[in-house]
């Protein structure tokens, strides 16, 4: 793979519809090889996802305080927001295409960047992200840091992977997030006991993602530029 391009979309929170009709944008380009492997870095406005293996039981009950959206990607429910780091790999992947294991690269990714923190994560059999194991000392279960969800079309990915870094977990009690009810979430900020932000660990996840995706480098630039671009596009 040649260089990868990352796109950090800013400070400010995205509505998730702006981030997709961008990466949409970019998947575009990408098929036609007109634009560059290019990874979006960003944090959203609070929403949850519900992909499409979402059932009738995983939905919040009552108002959960943001906008559910049904979208074209695996898996099933989850939440975005501040404090949650959501990168979105629009890569060509190489053919044959092997979707587990561009999930696997992806978890991969996340492993390594939380172990650059101390903590050791870990693959779950039948079940993808990131987990952390049980630490009956504290009274932990098995929990999630990280989830991913994809979709491959025409060669091309979509969507990613959402790094909990300190955003506030309550927005999970409100769904059962990846349809999973046996097991916790987690975020760096509550394991490590100190705040462990977005823009901490952003060039962590760059460098590690460049290296188990096989690029040869990798160059910034203006996500904000891109987004707005898109935007005036829609």
């Amino acid at each position: 793979m040649s260089d990868l391009v990352y796109a950090w979309l800013g400070d400010t929170p995205v509505p998730f519809h702006q981030g997709w009709d961008l990466q949409r944008r970019l998947h575009e380009g990408r098929v036609a090889d007109q634009v560059a492997d290019t990874v979006l870095f960003l944090e959203h406005e609070p929403v949850y996802t519900a992909g499409k293996r979402t059932g009738r039981w995983d939905r919040p009950i009552t108002d959960p305080g943001a906008p559910v959206v049904d979208i074209d990607r695996g898996g099933k429910i989850t939440w975005h927001g501040p404090g949650q780091l959501t990168v979105y790999p629009i890569v060509k992947l190489p053919d044959p295409v092997d979707v587990i294991a561009y999930v696997r690269v992806l978890e991969e990714a996340v492993i390594r960047t939380i172990a650059d923190h101390g903590l050791t994560g870990h693959r779950t059999e039948g079940r993808t992200g990131v987990w952390l194991e049980p630490d009956p000392e504290r009274g932990l279960i098995e929990r999630k840091i990280a989830a991913i969800g994809c979709r491959i079309a025409r060669g091309v990915g979509m969507h990613g992977l959402a790094l909990n870094c300190d955003n506030d977990l309550s927005w999970f009690d409100r769904i059962v997030p990846c349809g999973i009810s046996d097991a916790g979430v987690t975020s760096l900020t509550a394991e490590l006991g100190r705040d462990v932000t977005v823009a901490e660990v952003r060039p962590l996840l760059e460098r590690q993602l460049a290296d188990v995706l096989g690029a040869d480098g990798y160059s910034h630039t203006d996500g904000v530029e891109l987004l707005t671009g898109a935007t005036a596009r829609g």
